[in-house]
């Protein structure tokens, strides 16, 4: 087989396996996250299976999208090059991925603290009249 279909099958081992050792890594330890940012814990577990299939959606079609490459793949040495390109631009969408997800699960996390918290009393604006203790 030439040099570029052995650089596409190890572009593929390597990048399904990244993603879903990211992905079961970020649901089980996202899950502790989740249950927070919700304050219910069957919500955080649906919002964390729906998070994981759209992690696989987003990333497995990435990865299928980039695995063309117009690159001279005449040797092992270009093969390498090209697919440590590949590699690392699959290591930055699944970077970029988490990212987002953090960062806007913990806006909403914030938000919904900020809503429950519990206002302090208005002070006085005024006095009641005093009346005389009766006998």
């Amino acid at each position: 087989m030439a040099p570029k279909v052995w650089m596409y099958l190890l572009y593929l081992a390597v990048s399904i396996g990244l993603t879903v050792w990211v992905a079961t890594t970020l649901s089980r330890n996202g899950l502790v996250f989740l249950a927070d940012v919700f304050a219910d814990t069957k919500l955080a577990k649906a919002v964390n299976q729906l998070l994981v299939m759209g992690f696989y959606l987003l990333n497995l079609g990435y990865v299928t999208f980039a695995m063309r490459s117009s690159a001279q793949v005449g040797d092992t040495s270009a093969a390498l090059e090209t697919l440590s390109t590949k590699v690392g631009l699959v290591l930055l969408v699944l970077g970029i991925l988490h990212f987002c997800n953090v960062f806007f699960l913990g806006r909403y996390r914030r938000g919904r603290l900020r809503h429950q918290q519990v206002q302090p009393p208005l002070p006085p604006t005024g006095r009641l009249p005093m009346h005389p203790a009766r006998p």
